[in-house]
């Protein structure tokens, strides 16, 4: 028997230092707080499947450059001064 189709919407998660990324818990977005590459790693590889979309910090970003980035998951870089770049 194959998946079930569902209409629940995907979770939104934030990874990186708390001062840019504590704000989208106000939001409902799941937040890891990082204080450094070994923590963005494992916040990274801590997310489920039902996690579409994953706002970084520019340094959760650069701990990242070498991950696997699962199908059908979003990922939003933070621009330098706390905005999401385009």
């Amino acid at each position: 028997m194959g998946a079930v189709p569902t209409t629940e919407p995907g979770r939104m998660a934030a990874i990186g230092e708390a001062a840019l990324v504590r704000g989208y818990g106000l939001a409902g977005v799941v937040v890891t707080t990082t204080t450094g590459s070994d923590d963005v790693r494992r916040a990274w590889d801590a997310l489920g499947p039902q996690v579409t979309v994953v706002v970084l910090t520019p340094s959760a970003a650069a701990a990242l450059r070498d991950a696997v980035y699962p199908a059908g998951r979003m990922v939003a870089v933070l621009a330098a001064d706390g905005e999401v770049a385009s």
